[in-house]
């Protein structure tokens, strides 16, 4: 079990805290620190649309310019983007045998995923 995201995320905090509550083992990937890998990106992309992977509510996306947003038309666009400006995911992603299996994080989700009843 993999968790990719930032640490000081409060998103990602509520996630691993959760994982721990849970007594869930997993590995923490900070893109920060660790950088993301273009294999990485590709099987994200494979397995999700990257309108569904960018997050476009957040400060990082915002800030681009109107034109480095319209020239984001499809995954094959979006790659340089998500491996230049790392924050510009949506986070966390949970991650299990290189299968995404969540993109944020919520209780009711993370309860489903581990068959945990509240």
């Amino acid at each position: 079990m993999k968790l990719y995201g930032i640490a000081n995320c409060d998103t990602v905090k509520k996630a691993r805290a959760w994982l721990e509550q849970h007594n869930v083992e997993y590995r923490f990937h900070d893109f920060k620190k660790q950088g993301l890998e273009l294999e990485l990106a590709q099987r994200w992309l494979q397995q999700i649309d990257w309108e569904n992977l960018i997050n476009r509510k957040g400060l990082t996306w915002r800030g681009l310019s109107a034109e480095q947003k319209q020239a984001i038309k499809d995954n094959a666009s979006a790659l340089p983007l998500l491996l230049e400006k790392t924050s510009v995911i949506k986070r966390p992603l949970l991650e299990q045998d290189d299968k995404l299996l969540h993109i944020g994080f919520d209780d009711v989700s993370y309860e489903k995923i581990f068959n945990f009843k509240s």
